[in-house]
């Protein structure tokens, strides 16, 4: 199987090279992808790109839709913004 490696908030992460973003994230043991404006937790709705809940920087670019976005080599991924 073929792996990739990424950072998600510092933290290194190998996961399937056919996985979305959102599918590393929810590998991670705090798998809050942003907060609401009141601070709740957020996280991946809908799956396919049709919420905006599973927003986050990756490569420094904000509001990302991570369950639409296929891991990378390298990439560096940030939630809660």
């Amino acid at each position: 199987m073929n792996t990739v490696n990424l950072s998600i908030n510092g933290h290194a992460v190998t996961v399937p090279a056919t996985a979305s973003v959102a599918a590393a994230i929810a590998t991670t043991p705090a798998a809050c992808f942003r907060r609401s404006v009141n601070g709740q937790p957020r996280a991946a709705l809908c799956g396919m790109g049709v919420c905006f809940e599973c927003r986050v920087r990756i490569d420094g670019n904000p509001h990302v839709r991570a369950c639409m976005t296929p891991v990378g080599e390298g990439m560096q991924v940030h939630t809660d913004d």
